[in-house]
């Protein structure tokens, strides 16, 4: 689509950043923060010059988004998640066995979350690691949110994530962006997000305590992070489960509630709280206040 001299503003973008210098995008384009128009506007780091902009009807905002000769494969775990197939399923069969673990549910699981979500109402909430979407949409029909920004590396999900909402006549698409970028290398500035959600996803990661560290960096002072996964084993497993465990999952990164506590506050949150059943946990911390 042609943008018109009326349309097309350069400003500095007040979400994004690039992820390679942390510094703010300038961005090109028609104003506003909606799928429409950033999927017509162009992003560019001001400090190192390296340019970003959107494929099919996401913003992708790797470090590798431009590259032409170079191609990075990551662990299978991750890869599996980019397949058009495991993506087309997630909300079609896949996320429904995760009840037999303990998950409550999504409706149940999203309410658990908002509950600690409270102090960043009216903030920016950014869902990694969101897979189709199925708690962005939530996030962002809830209404709790000035802005939703919908994250994962996976093209194909993001894509199942779009059009899940074009089907939805109850989402709105203002206030809501869908981004892929790397949770290691997260493309917003420090101290600048109020909410991370990370929705059975930490099992899933390449590694858990640089991820960690980064929704710290981007946390405002006070912003909370909630996420959700399986437990290698809890308090209450026989010594032969926790074996069988072990054995079965050893392709995934599984922890213990001590381990995640551990994670956490190492990697520099604090008021760490969790709630388990059966092998689901939910889990919180927040960015110390100054």
């Amino acid at each position: 689509m042609d943008l018109g001299p009326q349309q097309t503003q350069t400003f500095e973008d007040d979400v994004f950043a690039c992820p390679v210098c942390y510094e703010p995008l300038i961005r090109k384009g028609p104003p506003g923060f909606n799928l429409s128009a950033i999927y017509r506007s162009g992003f560019k780091c001001k400090k190192c010059n390296k340019t970003y902009s959107s494929k099919d009807n996401y913003l992708d905002l790797t470090i590798t988004a431009s590259m032409k000769e170079y191609t990075e494969v990551k662990p299978a775990r991750t890869e599996l998640f980019r397949s058009p197939l495991v993506s087309f399923l997630y909300e079609r069969g896949w996320r429904q066995n995760f009840n037999q673990s303990g998950f409550p549910g999504p409706d149940e699981e999203f309410k658990m979350a908002q509950e600690y979500f409270k102090p960043a109402e009216g903030g920016i909430l950014v869902d990694v690691s969101c897979g189709s979407g199925l708690f962005s949409r939530k996030f962002a029909t809830s209404g709790t949110y000035s802005k939703v920004v919908a994250l994962d590396f996976s093209e194909n999900m993001l894509r199942q994530c779009y059009d899940f909402i074009k089907q939805d006549d109850n989402i709105s698409e203002k206030d809501l962006a869908l981004v892929r970028a790397d949770v290691s290398r997260l493309p917003f500035s420090s101290g600048s997000v109020d909410a991370v959600h990370a929705g059975a996803a930490l099992h899933c990661w390449p590694s858990p305590s640089n991820a960690i560290a980064e929704i710290c960096r981007t946390l405002r002072s006070g912003g909370v992070f909630v996420g959700t996964t399986f437990l290698r084993y809890n308090a209450t497993s026989s010594w032969i489960e926790r074996s069988f465990r072990e054995r079965i999952m050893s392709g995934y990164n599984y922890y213990t509630e001590e381990e995640i506590e551990d994670l956490c506050t190492s990697c520099g949150l604090t008021n760490y709280q969790s709630k388990v059943q059966r092998s689901f946990i939910m889990f919180t911390a927040e960015k110390p206040s100054e």
